[in-house]
Formats: structure tokens, C-alpha cells, sequence
């Protein structure tokens, strides 16, 4: 197999493939096995035809036709590999020459196949970069709202003859009505208002009721044989009960901390406001360099895989193509695939890999984001083609961070600041700041599907899980339970919205001495676009050779 390559534009080529008929010929052979199979000639049989015979009852093109769509695939990886090329998006494929269809065995097969291909990107020197982030300052209001957070952890809730304020825990009745009829109702369920894990409308509806009182309001219903239809609402308050912060003083400290006093306390807890202070610099600074690597780099845009993505995107949203959505996407959409073609080049540049703790870990991470068994997620990402894009994802992320060691970071005063210690302190989880690249909003701009040549003979990966899952309800508190323990799950109240929100306070025998540790910041931006590899290059037909590309 001989092959060349033509540039048509910046981001695309033809590679002209060519086979002397001897080299197909064990494709010939082998394709006239198959097709034997499926023929049934008197006095032969199955599988056992000689090549001659078979000809004679089918023609010879249709066996060269047969072994030209076993081969294609095969010789357009080659052809890739020997070129060094970086496909993206679907290979449109023409067969110009095909080998001798009558007479004498002989000729060749001469394919062009035009592809887009990943564009060339010649980083700058990272060292000459300079990035000018907020200093990190942490103020006493830090540090004080940390320690109410730890004294909220080991609150108890004390009962009170008033009426329900925010952030009160009450116990409530609750009954729904659509018209006339009940359809749905709880007893004794504990909440905590403004903790949004109930009907919409709650908090209004109870704050200043007393414990025995009564009122109706109407909401939407969340969930359920009647999810989002509007209801009325009963709700009845059983009993009201507030939260008892401990003081902040030595005893405390030792309850809550392995230190001996409470000033000890407060100083660790500012030095760990301090390290989330410089964390959060170094996600921005993450942030800020792509931004100046795209100022300073020009990546050319194939308009057919921008076109391909936006399409798929207007698919997914049950839009047609030419919708006027696909107008308003296309500049995120191309900021997307600029910013994966600039993490790929950091990705080589620094050899960045992932191992495969990395990405387990990562994955499971996910799955409890969108509230999916981890096994169960992992599974409908591998039956969706979606872990290599996953490890893309991740991949690149981590070596958007990693570069932020070659960098210069600074202040508005242009003193440095020390994102590397932090890096070095989370490598291998810095990748816990990706967003999973999955249950995109409408609204956003859809990642670009692009080539891993690596994979490049598997077909292009499908969406991730089509929509999260509702999010499971939050663990509610019986009011009436003994004060200052811990209460066991309620009774499901009627048509509770997810609990995506807060989550409810610890009570004081809780994992004692044990501080939550701080969630990662998300990254601002959104996540860099995943990583498909090729679609692969079907055979023509000899009647319609275009028909076979799509």
C-alpha cells in the first residue's frame, strides 16, 4: 500500500491511498469465502466454492466490492499512522480507481480520502507567562464563619413555645389535595426552613405558625403520579425547635479538635481558610492562562466539524438543522474545540497521563455528583463509548494545572504568588475540579467531538447518560426525637423536590472532632471538550460510493 497526503486546508487533507491488485488479493480471497457462504450452488458446498465459480453465478465486482468494504478501514488507519495525522471528524471517502472488474485479474484500487485533521499548535514558552491573579487574603469574617460552621456541626435543637422563624426544625403534617381528592400525605416529618428540600412555598407558609397551627398554601407537586400539577397544601405544625451552638471556648475545641485550646483552634482553622484562599487562586489562574494562550495562539476551526457538532447538538434538543439556536452556539462552540486543541498541545507538551485509580476514582466522583450507583454509572459510560472520553477530559484538566507550575503568578502589587504548592500538594487530584461531561443544559455549548489517534478505529463515543437522575431527598430530622440526637430518616413528605441544596445540620454525637473537609471549588469555565476518537472510513458501493461515508 502505497499513500500521500495533500493539504487542502489548515485543518484539512487528502490522502490518497493505493493498492496493487496483488495486495488485495487475500481480501478477494477471504471476501469470496464469505459470500460463498451465504450462496448456495448445486453440487458445492457452503463455504466451499471455488473463486471461479462463485464469479460466474455473482460477477466478479461483487466480490471486489466485498473485500474493498472489509479493507477500507484498514488501510485508512494505516494510511494515518504512516502519515502521522491527527483525524477529527467523519473522513469523507471516494473510491477513483477500482481493480480490473472483468478480463484478467490485475489493477489496483486508488482511494482519496479528505478528513479534517487536528491542527498544529507551537506553544509559547510557559516560563514568559505571567498571570495576574487576587492576592489571597483571609479576613477575620473567614475565619468566624468557619467556626460557626464547626459549632453548627455539633448543635443540638432545643424546643421553643414561639412562632417558626428561619432556620427553624419543626415537625409537620402535611396533606396535598388536588381538588376534592387526597393524593398524597405524611405525618411527623422533620424539616428545617430554608433547607429546600420541600414543596415551594414551604418557608412562607410556615414562618409565624406555633406549634398546633394550621395553614394552606398551593404549590406545584414534585414528584410522584402527579408530579407538576399544583395542589393545595395542608400543612400543620406539631413543634418548633431552633439550633443551640456550643460556645466557641477551650471545651469546645477539645470536642471538636484534637487541639487544647480555642485559640489553637481558630488558628488552624485560619490557616485552612488560607490554603482554600490559595486554591481558589490557582483554579482561577488555571482559568486565566487559557485565556492568555488563546490570545496568543491562532487555531484554525474546521467549519464541517463545528457544523458536524452543532448539528448534533440541534439533534439532541429535538431542533432541526438550521434552527437559529445553532447561530448561538457556534462562537462557544468554537471557543470549545480552540480550547481542547490548546490542551491537547499542554497534554504532549508536559506528557501528561492519568493512571487508572485516577480515573475510577474520577468517575466515581461523578456518580456521586449526579446521584448514580458508581457501578451503575461506569457501566452506562462504558456502554456508551464514553470512558476514553472521560480520560480525555481528565487528562487535559490535569495538565491545565500542571502547566501553572511554568508559569509566573502574581499579584495586583506584582508580588508572586505560590500556586505551586499548592499543585504539588494535590497532583494526581486536581483532576477532582472537572465537570463530568455529561447532562449538558440546553443552553451550553455542546464539546466538539475530536480525534485521539490513538483510538481512532473506534466509532465516535455517544452522549453520556441522557439526563441525571432526580436527586435523592436529603435526610430529614424527627423533631420529636430526644433533643441533641441524632434523628433517624422520615416518612417521605408528598411530592418532595430534590435535595440539591443543603444539607442538614449535624447533631452533636455525629462523627465528633471531625471537620467536613472543604469542597473543591468547580472550575469556572466550562469543561474542555471531549475527545472522540475517528469515525471510521466505510467502504463505497461500487453504485454509490458517497452513500457509504455517512
Amino acid at each position: 500500500m502505497k499513500s500521500n497526503v495533500e493539504q487542502l486546508e489548515p485543518t484539512r487533507v487528502k490522502i490518497t491511498v493505493e493498492v496493487e491488485y496483488d495486495e488485495l488479493k487475500p481480501a478477494v480471497d477471504t471476501a469470496a469465502k464469505k459470500l460463498s457462504e451465504q450462496i448456495s450452488i448445486p453440487g458445492f458446498r457452503r463455504g466451499k466454492v471455488p473463486t471461479r465459480i462463485l464469479e460466474g453465478r455473482i460477477g466478479r465486482p461483487a466480490i471486489i466490492e466485498q473485500a474493498v468494504n472489509d479493507s477500507l478501514d484498514g488501510y485508512y488507519q494505516d494510511a494515518i499512522t504512516e502519515n502521522e495525522l491527527s483525524p477529527i471528524g467523519q473522513p469523507d471517502v471516494e473510491i477513483t480507481e477500482w481493480p480490473a472488474m472483468e478480463g484478467a485479474p490485475g489493477g489496483k484500487l486508488v482511494v482519496e480520502i479528505s478528513v479534517d485533521t487536528r491542527p498544529e499548535i507551537t506553544l509559547p514558552n510557559l516560563s514568559d507567562i505571567t498571570l495576574t491573579a487576587e492576592k489571597p487574603v483571609v479576613t477575620d469574617e473567614d475565619v468566624e464563619a468557619r467556626m460557626t460552621e464547626m459549632r453548627e456541626r455539633f448543635a443540638t435543637l432545643k424546643s421553643v413555645s414561639r412562632p417558626v422563624e428561619p432556620k427553624d426544625y419543626v415537625s409537620i403534617d402535611m396533606e396535598a389535595k388536588i381538588g376534592d381528592e387526597v393524593v398524597d400525605s405524611v405525618s411527623g416529618i422533620s424539616y428545617q426552613l430554608g433547607s429546600g428540600n420541600l414543596l415551594e412555598g414551604i418557608d412562607e407558609a410556615l414562618e409565624g405558625l406555633q406549634a398546633g397551627e394550621t395553614t394552606t398554601f398551593t404549590s406545584t407537586l414534585a414528584g410522584g403520579e402527579h408530579e407538576g400539577e399544583e395542589a393545595d397544601v395542608t400543612v400543620t405544625v406539631q413543634s418548633v425547635k431552633e439550633s443551640e451552638l456550643p460556645d466557641a471556648d477551650d471545651d469546645f475545641a477539645q470536642l471538636a479538635s484534637e487541639f487544647d485550646t480555642i485559640d489553637e483552634f481558630t488558628a488552624d482553622l485560619r490557616t485552612a481558610a488560607e490554603k482554600d484562599k490559595l486554591t481558589d487562586v490557582v483554579y482561577g489562574a488555571r482559568d486565566l492562562l487559557l485565556e492568555e494562550l488563546n490570545k496568543q495562539l491562532e487555531v484554525p476551526v474546521p467549519s464541517r466539524v463545528i457544523d458536524a457538532e452543532i448539528k448534533r447538538h440541534l439533534e439532541a434538543e429535538g431542533k432541526e438543522e438550521g434552527d437559529p439556536h445553532g447561530d448561538e452556539i457556534r462562537e462557544d462552540t468554537e471557543k470549545t474545540f480552540r480550547d481542547q486543541m490548546i490542551l491537547d498541545a499542554i497534554t504532549e507538551k508536559l506528557e501528561v497521563t492519568i493512571g487508572q485509580d485516577e480515573l475510577l476514582e474520577f468517575m466515581v466522583q461523578q456518580a456521586q455528583m449526579y446521584k448514580i450507583e458508581p457501578n451503575q454509572f461506569i457501566q452506562a459510560a462504558a456502554q456508551t463509548n464514553q470512558i476514553s472520553a472521560f480520560a480525555g477530559e481528565l487528562t487535559r484538566n490535569k495538565a491545565l494545572i500542571l502547566a501553572l507550575r511554568e508559569v509566573k503568578v502574581v499579584d495586583e502589587n506584582g508580588d508572586p504568588i505560590d500556586v505551586k504548592s499548592i499543585i504539588d500538594e494535590n497532583e494526581g487530584t486536581a483532576d477532582e475540579a472537572v465537570e463530568a461531561p455529561v447532562a449538558e443544559s440546553a443552553d451550553e455549548a455542546v464539546t466538539v467531538d475530536a480525534t485521539d489517534e490513538a483510538e481512532a478505529e473506534k466509532p465516535a463515543p455517544k452522549k453520556a447518560p441522557a439526563k441525571k437522575p432526580a436527586a435523592k431527598k436529603a435526610p430529614a430530622k424527627k423533631a420529636d426525637e430526644a433533643e441533641g440526637e441524632e434523628k433517624p430518616a422520615p416518612k417521605k413528605a408528598p411530592a418532595k423536590k430534590p435535595a440539591a441544596k443543603k444539607a442538614p445540620a449535624k447533631k452533636a454525637d455525629e462523627v465528633e472532632g471531625e471537620e467536613k473537609p472543604a469542597p473543591k471549588k468547580a472550575p469556572a469555565k466550562k469543561p474542555a471538550a471531549k475527545k472522540a476518537p475517528a469515525k471510521k472510513a466505510p467502504a463505497k458501493k461500487v453504485e454509490s460510493a458517497e452513500d457509504e461515508t455517512k
